[in-house]
C-alpha cells in the first residue's frame, strides 16, 4: 500500500524571534467560552485552534503586528483584531457574537428531488491520504458539483488506518465560489467522536437532524480541531476528482490530485 502525504509548505517564520500570544475566546452574551475557534492570519497559512475551554495561543514574530487575526466559528459573527493590540494586552478576552440568521419569506413551488450519491464512490486500496500530523486546524475534502438545490442526508468515509485511541473532528460544508472561496453555510457544529474500538472501516454521518440545503457547488470536509496526541488517520482514495485541503486555520485552500474517499447522500432537485 502506498501512503500518499499532501506536501505541505509552512510558511513558518524564524521560531528565536516569535512571540507567544494567549487569550481565551468568549460567547458576548453568556461570556462563557467557545470551543474551537477557527485563529489566524487570513492567507497566510498561520493559525490555531481554540481549546475545549476557549483558550488559545499562537506564536508570532514581530513584524506580523501590522496584520490581524481572524477569529471566526460556526454560529458566531467572526472578528478581526489586531495582532499589536493583542502583543500589548494581559489576558486578551476576544468576545464573539452570535449570529443572527434572516427568515426569508417562503414561497412554495413544485419540485421535483431525486436521491443521489455524490462524490467518490470508488476504492482505491493501494493509495490512502489523510491527516499524517496532529495539526489543530488542518482539514481536507471534497467538492460537489450540482447545478441547483439538495438536501444533504448522510456523509460516508472510507477509512484505512486509524492510529489514534479515539478520533474528535468536525464536519464542515461550505458553498463553493469559482475562485477556490469556500463560505461555512452550517447553523451548529457537527463533531464526530468515537473511540477506535467503536470505529470501523466506512464512517457514516447522519445530517438529517441539520436540515442542510445547499445551493449549487459545495464543499464537506473533516477538520482536525482537537489535540488527539501522536497518531494518524488515513482514507482511502478514488479517482476522478480533488482533494481539497488547508494546512491551517484561516489559511488558503489548494488541492491535490488524489481525492479522499467521501460520499454524501443526498436528495438532488432535477
Amino acid at each position: 500500500m502506498i501512503r500518499y502525504y499532501t506536501i505541505i509548505l509552512l510558511c513558518c517564520c524564524n521560531t528565536s524571534f516569535c512571540q507567544e500570544i494567549r487569550g481565551i475566546v468568549m460567547d458576548s452574551g453568556s461570556r462563557k467560552a467557545i470551543e474551537f475557534v477557527n485563529i489566524g492570519i487570513v492567507g497566510r497559512n498561520i493559525g490555531t485552534v481554540s481549546n475545549t475551554q476557549g483558550i488559545f495561543n499562537i506564536l508570532l514574530d514581530p513584524e506580523m503586528d501590522a496584520d490581524t487575526l481572524l477569529f471566526s466559528a460556526i454560529g458566531y459573527e467572526p472578528r478581526l483584531s489586531r495582532i499589536a493590540d493583542l502583543r500589548v494586552r494581559r489576558g486578551n478576552i476576544i468576545y464573539l457574537k452570535k449570529k443572527a440568521y434572516d427568515i426569508s419569506e417562503v414561497v412554495i413551488k413544485p419540485r421535483n428531488f431525486t436521491e443521489k450519491t455524490l462524490g467518490v464512490t470508488d476504492r482505491n486500496d493501494k493509495v490512502i491520504a489523510g491527516f499524517k500530523d496532529n495539526h489543530q486546524g488542518y482539514e481536507c475534502g471534497i467538492r460537489l458539483d450540482i447545478k441547483k438545490s439538495a438536501i444533504l442526508k448522510q456523509v460516508k468515509i472510507n477509512i484505512s488506518t486509524c492510529t489514534y485511541d479515539s478520533i474528535f473532528y468536525r464536519l464542515n460544508v461550505y458553498s463553493a465560489g469559482d475562485d477556490m472561496t469556500f463560505e461555512n453555510i452550517l447553523k451548529e457544529p457537527i463533531y464526530l467522536k468515537m473511540s477506535k474500538d467503536t470505529l470501523n472501516n466506512e464512517l457514516v454521518i447522519n445530517l438529517e437532524p441539520y436540515n442542510i440545503v445547499v445551493n449549487g457547488d459545495f464543499l464537506v470536509s473533516l477538520e482536525h480541531v482537537k489535540d488527539l496526541g501522536e497518531g494518524e488517520l488515513y482514507f482511502y482514495t478514488g479517482t476522478r476528482r480533488l482533494t481539497y485541503f488547508r494546512i491551517t486555520s484561516q489559511g488558503n485552500w489548494q488541492f491535490s490530485p488524489v481525492p479522499i474517499n467521501i460520499s454524501v447522500l443526498a436528495d438532488v432537485e432535477e
